[in-house]
């Protein structure tokens, strides 16, 4: 940023310049990551509703599941310790983008409230255990996998 009064000079304006064409390109892999996951969810969550019915959101909560220990194990194999070096443009395309756009809590808060209101407490309750308990596992397990990795 710069100061109050302070002339820039052609260096700093052509910085200016970068930084928000920079900033531009990561809404732009952010949005087309999240683009990606979000086609991915519609897929997945379809593909076991076909498969398992829709009298419990099977889809919702293998998403998020799926979805939580992908970022999870991308977080750790990318991370400062990591195996794989990539470019924080990348981690912000797959774990904001794709996996943003992935997982579902808003669907799985609807489909859960929609439980409720049908009065099906039980699986309301196990839509809440199941996916955050899961999620949870599933997040820790990605950790522990791209760890493993990144040792190998």
């Amino acid at each position: 940023m710069l100061a109050l009064g302070a002339d820039p000079g052609r260096a700093g304006l052509h910085r200016a310049r970068r930084v928000g064409s920079l900033c531009a390109m990561t809404y732009l892999w952010v949005a087309l990551g999240g683009a990606l996951g979000s086609v991915g969810r519609f897929w997945l969550a379809s593909l076991l509703a076909l498969r398992a019915g829709e009298a419990f959101p099977w889809g919702t909560l293998a998403v998020n599941v799926l979805g939580s220990f992908l970022i999870g194990f991308f977080g750790v194999l990318t991370g400062p310790d990591g195996r794989w070096v990539v470019g924080v443009g990348a981690r912000q395309f797959f774990m904001i983008g794709v996996c943003g756009g992935f997982t579902t809590f808003s669907s799985f808060s609807l489909q859960t409230l929609y439980l409720v209101n049908e009065g099906q407490w039980l699986g309301a309750a196990a839509n809440v255990v199941l996916s955050v308990v899961l999620c949870l596992a599933a997040v820790g397990l990605g950790c522990v996998a791209a760890g493993v990795l990144n040792r190998a």
